[in-house]
C-alpha cells in the first residue's frame, strides 16, 4: 500500500511516548495507544505488519543502515526519525531502539519513541538532506551504508563526538 504523503505534522504532548515491539523480522508485535493515535493506525493495521510501514520517504536510507548494524551488535541505537501516518501526515519522534533479550536469546526489538524538539528537527534535516544527495550518487546498494558512514564522519570531524552522542546531547540540548 503506497501512501500519499502530505504537511500535515501530528504532534504528541512532550510527556507522551510511543512504544512499540517487534519481531526479530521488525514485525510490530505491540503498539501502544499513543503509537495508534499519532500515526493514525488501528492496531489490527499495525500487528503483524513490518515497523517500515510508517517510514516516510523523506527519511535517509543510511538512517536505517545505522540502525541495524547497531542493534545487530547488540546495541541500544538512539535517532531522529519522521513518520508517516495511514492518512499520510507526518510526525517526528526521537527513536531509542533496543534489543529485547530473553533467556540469553534475541526476542526482538522495543522502540520508545518520544517528541523531537522543533530546533532539534531543524538541525538534523540539514544533516539528513546532505544523506540523501550522497545516497543519490550512489547505486541502491551501496548508498545506505555510503550516507551513514560520511554522517558518522562529519559528526566526528565537526562536533568530535560520536553520532550517539551528537543526537543525545541535540535532543537534550532542544528540549
Amino acid at each position: 500500500m503506497s501512501i500519499q504523503h502530505s504537511s500535515k505534522e501530528v504532534t504528541f504532548a512532550d510527556d507522551e511516548f510511543i512504544v512499540s515491539k517487534t519481531d526479530t523480522q521488525g514485525r510490530i508485535v505491540y503498539a501502544n495507544r499513543v503509537f495508534m493515535r499519532v500515526s493514525n493506525y488501528p492496531e489490527s493495521d499495525l500487528l503483524g505488519q513490518h515497523h517500515n510501514i510508517i517510514r516516510h520517504p523523506d527519511m535517509p536510507r543510511g538512517v536505517f543502515y545505522g540502525l541495524w548494524k547497531t542493534l545487530e551488535a547488540g546495541e541500544e541505537f538512539f535517532g531522529f526519525v519522521k513518520n508517516i501516518t495511514l492518512d499520510g501526515g507526518y510526525y517526528w519522534v526521537f527513536a531509542n531502539v533496543t534489543p529485547d533479550i530473553k533467556e540469553g536469546k534475541l526476542d526482538g526489538y522495543f522502540s520508545v519513541r518520544r517528541l523531537a524538539p522543533i530546533k532539534a528537527r531543524e538541525e538534523i534535516e540539514e544533516i539528513y538532506n546532505e544523506m540523501k544527495e550522497i545516497e543519490r550518487k550512489h547505486d541502491r546498494g551501496t548508498a545506505p551504508e555510503a550516507s551513514w558512514n560520511a554522517m558518522v564522519d562529519k559528526v566526528k570531524q565537526l562536533h568530535h563526538m560520536s553520532y550517539e552522542e551528537f543526537v543525545i546531547n541535540l535532543f537534550n540540548q532542544h528540549r
